[in-house]
């Protein structure tokens, strides 16, 4: 299916594609909405086995990004930029200042920020040839790794969760089963042990297990393993697509709540998980903190009001879990139609032009 098909059934105004031959750069930016405002997303940095895998997760995370912000209350649209690479060995300076000049071709469209595989680090030399970048380190005017805010984000999303489906905000004896345990599980991990849980943890990436049960003593399993163990909560916190029509029969959880983007391999697996009377916390609405974080940043970064922002994060899934039961749907219907109707309502503002060049 070529690039207009997919856009043409996604929505998308904007796919961006960038090459540099000195550096090896192959990346691609997609703009899902900036009805709202500027399409804010990270950069992941991954070795997709295709072109078209590439595509795709760039376009699905970006959608994400739209309904992120959204349901976040925030006045950003969505988009989402990939590498297609190594991120152990194929960073250098020429790549992320070449990415960073694609970037700046878009005049504040998109806003860049950190993902899967770039660091705060990688965004500083990406803001040598851009202003549009945030997540920028702290010594140099930014919010830093936005990874802490994710996962208190999580958290503050799992205790709605937990007063909701157990009618107490207190997790004490609760087992968490965690899928990746890399920047926002590793911190993820930190919180539910400091609340009296039992975690169980997995991940592909050797060196991250080792640190995350040397620090705090948590079990760990095979990956292939982690999605089925007997536990209340099942988080997600590595790669999307985890849920699907062969993986939801073998679920053996209460509720689900991870930081992992696009955990459901369709819409269609939101009910599958309703009709087997799993609670499903929407990803895009639990795992918003550190979009939150970085957008605070945009505005002049204090962390007192960054990490109350964050924390809104309670309050915002109290309500699409409210409204799904008013409506006699599943959260995930609940937050998309949430989503949507803020896109459709506040981004129609925008017809009202004002004096000059318009703000966003």
């Amino acid at each position: 299916m070529g690039v207009f098909d997919l856009a043409e059934q996604t929505g998308h105004e904007q796919v961006l594609y960038g090459y540099d031959e000195c550096s090896g750069l192959k990346t691609i930016i997609a703009i899902h909405s900036t009805a709202l405002g500027p399409a804010l997303g990270g950069l992941r940095f991954f070795p997709y086995e295709s072109e078209q895998d590439a595509l795709t997760d760039v376009l699905r995370l970006s959608k994400g990004m739209s309904y992120k912000a959204a349901a976040a209350g925030l006045d950003l649209g969505g988009g989402k930029a990939i590498i297609i690479g190594d991120s152990f060995t194929g960073k250098s300076e020429r790549l992320f200042r070449a990415y960073g000049r694609i970037v700046d071709s878009l005049r504040g469209r998109y806003i860049t920020a950190e993902d899967v595989g770039t660091t705060a680090k990688d965004m500083e030399m990406v803001r040598r040839e851009t202003l549009w970048a945030v997540g920028i380190p702290v010594p140099e005017g930014g919010s830093g790794d936005p990874s802490p805010a994710t996962a208190r984000g999580l958290f503050a999303g799992l205790t709605a969760c937990s007063e909701f489906l157990w009618n107490t905000p207190d997790l004490t004896g609760k087992r968490v089963a965690i899928q990746g345990v890399g920047k926002v599980g590793y911190y993820y991990v930190e919180l539910l042990m400091n609340a009296g849980c039992e975690v169980i943890v997995a991940d592909t990436y050797g060196p991250a297990i080792d640190k995350v049960t040397e620090d705090f003593g948590v079990k760990a399993v095979d990956p292939e393993e982690i999605l089925f163990v007997d536990c209340d909560v099942l988080s997600p916190c590595a790669l999307g697509a985890s849920f699907t029509e062969e993986t939801i029969p073998k679920l053996s959880t209460q509720l689900i709540a991870g930081a992992a983007n696009n955990q459901l391999s369709t819409d269609k697996d939101g009910d599958r998980i309703a009709e087997r009377g799993i609670l499903y916390a929407p990803d895009f609405v639990v795992n918003a903190g550190g979009l939150i974080n970085v957008f605070e940043e945009m505005r002049g970064y204090e962390k007192t009001r960054a990490m109350h922002h964050v924390d809104s994060i309670h309050d915002a899934t109290t309500r699409i879990l409210e409204k799904a039961r008013a409506d006699g749907t599943n959260a995930h219907v609940a937050a998309v139609n949430v989503a949507e109707e803020r896109i459709k309502t506040i981004g129609d503002l925008r017809r009202f032009r004002r004096h000059g060049e318009d703000r966003n």
